[in-house]
């Protein structure tokens, strides 16, 4: 019996590891070890589209916004504002600010949660609040935050309500490779934020260097905010076993703006894959130009087949993803395997350069935008639970779209020339790798 207990414990603690490594995006042999519990927890490539949808209306007419908000479950609701925020600096002070002037509520879901001086500011912020009487809801994956745990008592001290999501300690197998990938902060119901930061220092300031992360997050107000609270109360009751309701929840949201926008949720543990039909459906409904930028681009087959399509169509389709400075080489490993095949369409592709570039942002015709937490990986649509944010206004798109330009200018394109010489040194990584890149 000690012998069973103990190859019991032996085995949690090796599957707690090797998926803190995965997750935590570490790289070199670490990938090799990380396979087993990747193996346990089953392949996610039969849970994506298999073949790109047809050409669909395009992206600026009512066919579009009828159908891509009906599928997505999040209908395009009008009169709201939505403000761009750009890399940490500016991130955490616009959230911060809006934790302290809460009256009611507070409901936070994210990932990542480090400990350092950034995580210390939002406890010291929520538990501030949680001693005056404000309601103070929080969800923090069990991975991503697996280095918070000093932070947990304090802030449950504090009257705080704290779920930890799918905790990797747990005796689940199956559960450990699903995680909140979530960014989500909604204050008093009436003011929302969304997009890929998480709580960590690397997020600290403005990117001058290789340590400060380059990110997007929104901040956001009117209607669609009851949306967001809507898809933090989807893991609140999958945790808590209670919905979330009253006027500080979910009060009367007039209109404050012009831009039509809908939160969608993915939960692919639940049979929700939304990630990969918004995808889809913003390739399919372009007609002159997309625009992605995203931290990790891996494109599945249906994915990478669509932006080709839409390239030979006519629709002048650009990408932007994290060049050398990543924080998980073995994805930048899988992007590179399309490489060809997506230039040999017309799809232009650049890596950003100077330091990590960790936004998530869509925008397809100069009017669809979708920003929010979602990459364009395999984890992103058949894995993690995901939160995004989608617009339908000129003015916010044009904005997008310059702040997709002035990201460009930091980028370089792609060098196939380079990309075939390394190929034959990546050979046996590539091998060892093939396997498992459908959790990259």
């Amino acid at each position: 019996m000690r012998f069973q207990f103990s190859g019991y414990f032996a085995i949690l603690r090796y599957v707690r590891w090797t998926v803190k490594c995965l997750v935590y995006r570490q790289h070199g042999i670490r990938l090799l070890f990380a396979c087993l519990p990747l193996v346990i927890c089953g392949c996610a490539s039969a849970r994506r589209l298999q073949k790109p949808l047809p050409v669909v209306s395009a992206v600026g007419s009512a066919d579009f916004a009828q159908a891509t908000g009906s599928l997505l479950g999040a209908s395009f609701l009008p009169g709201n504002r939505v403000t761009t925020l750009n890399d940490g600096e500016e991130i955490f002070s616009a959230m911060l600010r809006s934790i302290y002037r809460a009256q009611r509520t507070i409901t936070f879901e994210t990932f990542v949660f480090h400990q350092g001086k950034v995580a210390q500011e939002f406890v010291d912020a929520l538990a501030a609040r949680a001693r005056a009487g404000v309601e103070v809801k929080v969800i923090l994956d069990g991975l991503g935050a697996l280095s918070s745990g000093q932070y947990h008592a304090p802030l449950r001290a504090a009257g705080v309500q704290l779920e930890i999501y799918h905790p990797i300690w747990a005796p689940d197998f199956w559960r450990i490779n699903s995680r909140t990938h979530r960014k989500l902060l909604i204050v008093d119901g009436r003011i929302g934020f969304i997009g890929g930061v998480g709580i960590g220092d690397e997020w600290r300031g403005r990117p001058g260097g290789a340590v400060q992360w380059r990110e997007l997050h929104y901040r956001v107000e009117g209607p669609v905010v009851a949306q967001m609270q809507a898809a933090f109360n989807s893991n609140w009751f999958k945790l808590h076993h209670d919905v979330i309701l009253g006027a500080g929840y979910f009060p009367a949201l007039p209109a404050v703006g012009r831009a039509q926008a809908g939160v969608f949720y993915s939960a692919p543990q639940h049979g929700r894959y939304a990630v990969g039909l918004m995808y889809h459906l913003a390739i399919a409904g372009a007609r002159k130009s997309l625009l992605i930028e995203n931290a990790y681009f891996v494109p599945d087959d249906a994915l990478a087949t669509a932006l080709c399509a839409a390239a030979r169509r006519g629709v002048k389709v650009q990408v932007i993803m994290a060049g050398r400075h990543i924080d998980f080489p073995a994805v930048r490993l899988a992007s590179r395997k399309r490489w060809p095949q997506l230039r040999a369409a017309g799809v232009e592709l650049y890596e950003f350069r100077g330091t990590m570039l960790h936004s998530k942002l869509l925008v397809a015709d100069g009017l669809f935008v979708s920003v929010g937490s979602a990459n364009f990986d395999p984890r992103s649509l058949a894995i993690n639970d995901e939160a995004n944010l989608n617009v339908l206004d000129l003015e916010f798109a044009r904005e997008q779209s310059r702040v997709f330009q002035r990201d460009l200018q930091r980028s370089r394109p792609v060098n196939l020339n380079s990309f075939t010489a390394s190929r034959i040194i990546e050979l046996p990584l590539r091998w060892l790798q093939a396997p498992f890149e459908d959790q990259l």
